[in-house]
């Protein structure tokens, strides 16, 4: 499937004082010493790490990052390797639309984890391929808020057109309703695999060569 036919999204921050954070169960279950065993270190981009800048480590992936590692690449094809928990959802969205504004052929190889962030970066692709072993998840937007009662009401309602967003990408990758999309993503998803191909996530699975720890 290529990208082209994917919705852009809007990356806009219209609320401060919200932070976008990698779920613990995601970083939980996310092996980082997983890695591509072999790749065109000119042609690719590995995101190995959480989505947007880490305030703890002071690594992360950022939009900057990939934006100037797409400039040094010029316009050929590119390969971009995942394992990621997920992280800052608007850093996830810009790097989702970098990706698919490239004018290059663009393939993505899950590793091990596209959770949450990750997962909508992963949607870039042309083409899509997983792990046997490997996992997206899809879940609703998740922050770290402060404020009254009425504070956190504004909050939900105003997160809400972010996760139809992220529904609405998932909806044109898969070809499934944009209502069951919103479902799944209520639900904290994990989506192996064989199952991630079944459900239209994914294009094809991984060799197995391809993945070291």
């Amino acid at each position: 499937m290529t990208k082209r036919t994917l919705p852009a999204v809007s990356v806009g921050r219209p609320i401060t004082g919200i932070n976008c954070n990698p779920l613990p169960r995601a970083l939980d279950r996310w092996n980082p010493g997983v890695h591509a065993a072999e790749s065109d270190a000119d042609r690719s981009i590995s995101i190995y790490d959480v989505i947007g800048y880490d305030y703890w480590s002071g690594d992360g992936v950022t939009a900057k990052r990939i934006a100037a590692a797409l400039r040094n690449m010029g316009e050929g094809p590119v390969t971009v390797n995942i394992n990621s928990p997920g992280g800052d959802m608007f850093e996830g969205l810009a790097i989702y639309n970098l990706l698919r504004e490239h004018p290059g052929q663009v393939t993505v190889k899950v590793l091990g984890l596209a959770a949450s962030a990750a997962s909508v970066i992963a949607m870039a692709g042309d083409t899509v391929q997983i792990a046997r072993a490997g996992f997206f998840m899809v879940h609703n937007a998740w922050v770290v808020a402060v404020g009254n009662r009425n504070d956190l009401a504004e909050f939900a309602e105003w997160l809400e057109p972010f996760d139809r967003a992220m529904a609405d990408v998932y909806a044109a990758r898969t070809g499934a309703s944009l209502e069951a999309m919103l479902k799944i993503m209520d639900a904290e998803t994990w989506i192996g695999g064989s199952e991630a191909i079944e459900q239209g996530f994914a294009d094809e699975l991984l060799p197995s060569d391809q993945v070291e720890k």
